[in-house]
Order: C-alpha cells, then sequence, then structure tokens
C-alpha cells in the first residue's frame, strides 16, 4: 500500500512538474512539443504490449484480455463523447475563466481518472516492479499535459502561480482513483486481468487518438517518429530490467 500511494503521488505530481515551466517562460517550441509527445507514447505502447498485456495473459484466457483491453478503449471513447475536447494549444478564442476554463480543468481532470486507475491496478498484481513502471509511463504522459493546461490558463489572464497550481490539482485525482483501483482489485483477485488490460487499452487509445497525432501535426512527424521508437526501446529497457 506504501508503494502504491509513493507511485500515484509521484505520477499525479508530474503534472506540476510539467506546468513548473510555466514560471519562468510562456511557450515551447512546436518542435520539442512534439518530440516529447512522441516519446511518451512510445514509453506506453512498450508499457502496454511489453508488460501489462503479457501479465493479463499469464493469469486469463485470451478472451479475457480483449474484453479488458475493449473496455478500456470504450471507456475513453465515451468520457470523450460527453466532454468536450478542446486543442489547448492552438485555441484562440478569449474564454473567460468563469466558464470554459473551468469546463477545461473538469475535463483534464476526469481524463486523468483511467490513468490512476491503471497505476493502481499494476501496483495489485503480482508481477514485482510492474506498478512503478505503469506509473512512470503514466508520469511521463502527464508532463506534457500539465505545461499545456497551464500555458492555456496563462492566456486567459490567469496569473502564473494560480495556473500552475490549478494544473498540479488536475492530476491530484490519480491519487483517489489509484487507490480505489488498488482496492478494487486486491479484494476481487479475479479482477488484476481485467484491470490489466483495461489500463492497457486505455493507455493505446490515449496514444493512437491524442499523443500521435498530437505529435505529427506540426510539420515535425521524422523527429517524433525516431522520439516514438527510442520511447519505446527505453521503456523495453525498463521492462527487461525491472519487469
Amino acid at each position: 500500500m506504501e508503494q502504491l500511494l509513493i507511485g500515484s503521488f509521484l505520477s499525479a505530481m508530474a503534472t506540476g512538474v510539467g506546468a513548473l515551466p510555466i514560471l519562468f517562460f510562456k511557450s515551447v517550441s512546436h518542435r520539442w512539443r512534439d518530440i516529447l509527445l512522441a516519446f511518451t507514447a512510445g514509453i506506453m505502447v512498450a508499457a502496454s504490449t511489453f508488460s501489462l498485456i503479457p501479465q493479463a495473459l499469464q493469469s486469463a484466457p485470451f478472451i479475457i484480455v480483449c474484453l479488458g483491453v475493449l473496455t478500456g478503449t470504450l471507456m475513453l471513447t465515451v468520457l470523450e463523447s460527453i466532454i468536450p475536447h478542446i486543442d489547448l494549444e492552438h485555441t484562440r478564442i478569449n474564454i473567460s475563466m468563469d466558464s470554459q476554463s473551468l469546463l477545461i480543468l473538469a475535463a483534464i481532470t476526469l481524463h486523468n481518472i483511467p490513468e490512476g486507475l491503471s497505476v493502481g491496478v499494476s501496483y495489485s498484481s503480482e508481477q514485482s516492479g510492474l506498478g512503478g513502471l505503469i506509473s512512470f509511463a503514466i508520469g511521463l504522459q502527464n508532463a506534457p499535459e500539465g505545461f499545456l493546461v497551464a500555458l492555456f490558463l496563462i492566456n486567459q489572464k490567469v496569473s502564473r502561480f494560480k495556473a500552475f497550481m490549478l494544473a498540479t490539482l488536475t492530476g491530484a485525482v490519480e491519487i483517489v482513483s489509484g487507490i480505489c483501483g488498488y482496492y478494487l482489485t486486491s479484494v476481487v483477485h479475479g479482477l488484476v486481468p481485467y484491470g490489466l488490460s483495461f489500463a492497457a487499452g486505455a493507455m493505446l487509445f490515449i496514444v493512437y487518438k491524442e499523443l500521435i497525432p498530437e505529435s505529427h501535426g506540426d510539420g515535425h512527424a521524422r523527429s517524433a517518429t525516431f522520439s516514438f521508437i527510442l520511447g519505446l526501446l527505453v521503456m523495453i529497457g525498463l521492462v527487461q530490467s525491472f519487469g
């Protein structure tokens, strides 16, 4: 339980770490942003396909794993359909903090719930080191997200410090959902394979629907591709060393 709390906290607070540069400067080049997003995508693909899914297959038949992956994918699809998706990087509309900015914060917060569940389920698995690897992968994904949320808030005339604090708080929900995921799969042990494959489906959805398109949208596809492969190899190396 102590490891879960530490892992969930570090993963969630990576959102704040990503937002930290906003206290010192207000922009980052498209090239470096795309490279970071693609690297994160590679990390998450490797975590899903070389760690979460193989672990689920060790304790459940293939059909169960398929159901789990599809459930994770469908949950994020539903969340996306009921929560407006707004491009935080490219929006140019002057929106008041009292209305749509709050909606964006709520959307990002809800989006983090499945990620926290992924961390909690991973720590409930019997595989040593799996929880740490998944919290690391989720944390990498949270960092650029925190920066973009804080940048958007600054563009809406929110002070830098408040933007940093609000962006950090959007990740805090992962601690609560991580604890929920851990206890749910710990009490009902048969849910662990479902949980692991659910986490894999959710992560793969984020990669293919969000990270890869975002990293290829500004003319830096080649750099992003190499960064993706590097992230994939880094995570495979971590899985082999600590998984």
